[in-house]
C-alpha cells in the first residue's frame, strides 16, 4: 500500500495511522491559509487542530482530492471564527507576519504574496468582511478555485469573483506604513497633547478614520471609539513620555524607572492606523524600547 491508497483491512488504527501520514503532509499549507485568514499564529493552531478533529471523525474514503477537502474544512473553521471575533468586535492581539509560502504558478501572486509580510496589508485584511477575507486569501493567495469558495461561502461563484474583486482593489491600495521619524514625533506629540486635555476633536485629526487600538483585553476601531479612550486615559496621558518602540515613535508610562505600558504607533498618511498597547509584563519586554 501506498501513501495515497486507503487501507482495505478496516484496521481503525491503521486508517487513522493513514489520515494522520496524510494530514501532516498538509500541516504547513493548512496553516498558512488559516494564519492569513485568522492574522494570528494561535488561532491557526486552533483552526488546524479542528480540521484534524474533523477530518479523523469522517469517512473520506470517497473524497478524490484530500489536500482540497482540507483547505475547504480550514476555510469553514476559519470563517466561523472570523464572524464569531466581528460579532463581538474582536481582533487577535498578535498579528505577526505570516511566514512565506509559495503561491503555485503566477510571479504576480509570488509579487503579492511577499507583499503579506508588510504591516499595511495585515492592517487591510482586518478590515475586510469575513467574506471577502475568505475569498481573497484562498483564490488570490492559494489558487482555489471561486467554485469551490463559493460552496464554502454558500454563494454562488460569480459574486465570490466579486468579493475576491473587492478585496483585491482594498488590498492593492494599501499604502505603506510611514516611516519618517520627524513626522511620527509629530504626530505623536499631538495626539498626547490631545490626550492629556481631553480634547475628542484633536485626537480624531491625528487618527485614521479606521483605526484599530489593540490591548490585551480586546480591540477598539474606529477614531470616535478610540478617541474616547484615549481622552478617558489623560491621568496616565500627563506622565507617558515619547520613546522608539519598536523603531518606531511611540509613548511608554514609566514606574519606579520601568515601563509599565508601551503605546506602539502604525501611521499611515502621517495619521495613527494601529495603536498596540502593552501593559502584560512579558509583551513589554519583548519590545524593543529607547527613551526619546
Amino acid at each position: 500500500m501506498n501513501d495515497d491508497e486507503f487501507p482495505n483491512t478496516g484496521n481503525d488504527a491503521e486508517t487513522t495511522e493513514f489520515l494522520a501520514r496524510r494530514f501532516e503532509s498538509q500541516r504547513s499549507r493548512l496553516h498558512a491559509v488559516a494564519h492569513r485568514m485568522l492574522g494570528s499564529v494561535a488561532e491557526a493552531d486552533d483552526a488546524v487542530q479542528e480540521a484534524w478533529f474533523r477530518l479523523s471523525r469522517s469517512d473520506t474514503r470517497q473524497v478524490d482530492n484530500l489536500a482540497g477537502w482540507l483547505t475547504t474544512v480550514v476555510g469553514r473553521v476559519c470563517l466561523d471564527m472570523l464572524r464569531s471575533r466581528r460579532s463581538r468586535a474582536e481582533e487577535p492581539l498578535e498579528t505577526t507576519a505570516p511566514a512565506a509560502v509559495t503561491a503555485p504558478g503566477d510571479p504576480e501572486q509570488d509579487a503579492l504574496l511577499a507583499d503579506s509580510l508588510g504591516v499595511a496589508l495585515l492592517v487591510v485584511l482586518q478590515t475586510l468582511t469575513p467574506a471577502e477575507r475568505l475569498a481573497f486569501v484562498l483564490h488570490d493567495l492559494f489558487a482555489v478555485p471561486f467554485d469551490e469558495i463559493a460552496a464554502i461561502l454558500g454563494r454562488t461563484p460569480v459574486a465570490v469573483r466579486q468579493l475576491a474583486s473587492r478585496a483585491r482593489r482594498r488590498v492593492r491600495g494599501a499604502e505603506a506604513p510611514d516611516a519618517d521619524l520627524a513626522r511620527q514625533r509629530e504626530v505623536v506629540d499631538a495626539f498626547l497633547a490631545a490626550a492629556r486635555e481631553g480634547d475628542l476633536e484633536g485626537l480624531v485629526a491625528v487618527l485614521d478614520p479606521d483605526v484599530l487600538a489593540r490591548t490585551e483585553a480586546g480591540v477598539t476601531a474606529g477614531a470616535a471609539a478610540v478617541a474616547r479612550n484615549a481622552a478617558s486615559f489623560a491621568r496616565l496621558a500627563r506622565v507617558a513620555r515619547p520613546a522608539l518602540v519598536n523603531g518606531a515613535s511611540g509613548l511608554v508610562v514609566l514606574v519606579d524607572g520601568r515601563v509599565e505600558r508601551a503605546l506602539a504607533f502604525t501611521f499611515v498618511r502621517s495619521r495613527i492606523a494601529v495603536l498596540d498597547i502593552a501593559t502584560d509584563p512579558e509583551r513589554v519586554s519583548r519590545l524593543d524600547i529607547s527613551l526619546v
